[in-house]
């Protein structure tokens, strides 16, 4: 019933750009924060950014000045835009929503990033 599809993710070289898109159903989208999370293997989910049902954002250390979130709430839609990859940005990526008021949390299913030459 609530389904939270990623896509965007795939094979890129050092130093290029995708861009992550995360498509929502089954939920008043405006009314959850939402994020993106990434898991390397063997490791726990680590957020990579947020943002607020209001536009507010916060960046991992690790994404700033390289990664942009972003929402577009008539298309409940959730995208990071990832610019000057790195091998180290290999991960699978996930989409998180959680209600403002609830703190329902709902996650993707994730999609692989790989960044390599």
């Amino acid at each position: 019933q609530v389904q939270l599809v990623e896509s965007g993710g795939g094979l890129v070289q050092p130093g290029g750009s995708l861009r992550l898109s995360c498509a929502a159903s089954g939920i008043t989208f405006s009314s959850y924060n939402m994020g993106w999370y990434r898991q390397f293997p063997g490791k726990q989910r680590e957020l990579v950014a947020s943002i607020t049902r209001g536009g507010s954002t916060n960046y991992a250390d690790s994404a700033k000045g390289r990664f942009t979130i972003s929402r577009d709430n008539a298309r409940n839609t959730m995208y990071l835009q990832m610019n000057s990859l790195k091998p180290e940005d290999t991960a699978v990526y996930y989409c998180n929503a959680r209600h403002f008021i609830t703190a329902r949390t709902d996650w993707g299913q994730g999609t692989q990033v790989t960044v390599s030459s």
